[in-house]
């Protein structure tokens, strides 16, 4: 499971994806444009693989304290 910025990471790679497709389609190629997506994409799967790697610890369960008689 990935974490809310490396999600939010993902989206922005996709939606930037989209739109340097509909600039290029609409008028013509950059090379840059790609080649900063690229950048990008290697960015998000580094924080993806990063996410990935780390240990999931849970934090403690609250242990609740029920009053009743002291000793």
């Amino acid at each position: 499971m990935m974490s809310g910025p490396t999600k939010t990471m993902g989206v922005i790679t996709f939606a930037t994806l989209v739109l340097i497709t509909a600039y290029t389609v609409a008028l013509g190629s950059s090379g840059w444009l790609w080649f900063g997506w690229v950048v990008l994409g290697v960015a998000t799967i580094g924080m993806a693989a990063a996410d990935a790697g780390e240990p999931r610890l849970r934090p403690p369960r609250a242990r609740h304290h029920r009053p009743g008689p002291q000793p």
